[in-house]
């Protein structure tokens, strides 16, 4: 369905990244990594890069390398082609200092990726019509609040789209958490503190990117093994926290209606539920938050047993019981479960990750 994702490793922090990133592989995975981080170059820092770039292609990787003319100077390179070669690069980020001439010159040499948090489309335009293959790659953002916002991000990504450019973007990682400030490495601001998965599903579906990387190196297993179902079945595992009376629902799979309002999302297969012999009678009738999860109970009739997921603030009514909700850190997901999407409820990590 997509692409798989792609991780992130720093020479400061290869040692610790090795045994995960081992683990992550899978054929065609890409890995990203600078080679202008001031505060890694010491006096073996070339022999040390030229070492971990040399592991990541034996393990598989096909590595982008993020580079400036700093990078040229610090291996003594003439031409960036001859850096990637020495590197076994697969693909360059052309940061700063490099003019539109250059760049569409390195381009016809080795595939290219543009900043495309900053690419003028001037400049953009200009490099596509003399370069085939270009793709454009989001800063990521370590600073909180300095993210991009969607309304930008989106309208960025439709002007560079509209000239025939491929787009990747980060999301931050829920493991390793890169210094000094150890607050995620996402694109978007929205991302930062949430799920892995959740921005990785936002990304696809709302934003359509084309190639997603943790910024932060790996993920979790536990959301790798959602990124994994989601893009080879196109289930969107939704990780909950039922009730102890509603925990037989975990690891069931439904279909959203193709007609749910917006307000809530009706499990189709839901009321099937109800024909098991169960009587849903009136409990937790509360208020209804975004993110929770209600099931009918008797009170309305031939409508007891279907389950919804509430997408939007609902007051509390007798006849509808609250089993349970969407765990925090995925309630983004919520804005990305699609009418006639199959789903499945799944129980959330409870011990970390």
């Amino acid at each position: 369905m997509f692409s798989q994702l792609g991780y992130s490793v720093y020479l400061s922090n290869f040692h610790e990244m090795k045994a995960p990133l081992i683990r992550a592989f899978e054929p065609g995975s890409r890995i990203f990594t600078s080679f202008h981080i001031s505060e890694e170059m010491d006096r073996q820092y070339v022999e040390r890069t030229k070492s971990m770039c040399r592991e990541l292609n034996e393990i598989g990787y096909k590595i982008i390398g993020d580079v400036s003319k700093k990078t040229l100077k610090q291996f003594q390179c003439e031409y960036l082609r001859e850096f990637a070669e020495m590197m076994g690069i697969s693909m360059v980020r052309i940061d700063y200092g490099f003019s539109d001439d250059e760049i569409i010159e390195i381009g016809k040499s080795i595939p290219i990726c543009v900043n495309a948090s900053t690419v003028d489309e001037k400049s953009a335009e200009k490099i596509l019509k003399e370069v085939k293959f270009v793709y454009g790659m989001h800063n990521f953002y370590p600073r909180p609040e300095t993210g991009l916002d969607g309304e930008y991000f989106a309208e960025t990504n439709k002007k560079l789209r509209e000239l025939g450019m491929k787009v990747m973007a980060f999301i931050p990682g829920d493991i390793f958490f890169r210094g000094p400030l150890f607050e995620g490495l996402p694109t978007l601001e929205l991302h930062r503190n949430i799920s892995p998965f959740a921005a990785y599903v936002d990304l696809k579906l709302t934003y359509g990117i084309d190639e997603i990387c943790v910024g932060d190196g790996i993920i979790s297993q536990y959301d790798a093994d959602r990124v994994r179902v989601f893009n080879q079945e196109g289930i969107l595992e939704i990780p909950v926290i039922f009730e102890n009376a509603y925990e037989s629902l975990y690891e069931r799979s439904f279909t959203i209606r193709p007609d749910s309002p917006r307000w809530v999302k009706r499990l189709t297969e839901s009321r099937e539920y109800s024909c098991f012999g169960t009587e849903i009678l009136p409990e937790y009738c509360d208020l209804r938050s975004a993110g929770n999860i209600t099931m009918d109970n008797i009170r309305y009739l031939r409508y007891s047993g279907e389950i919804q997921i509430v997408t939007e603030d609902l007051p509390a009514d007798e006849k509808v019981n609250v089993i349970g909700k969407v765990e925090k850190s995925y309630e983004l997901l919520l804005k990305n479960i699609k009418n006639g999407q199959k789903i499945r409820l799944v129980k959330k990590l409870c011990d970390g990750k």
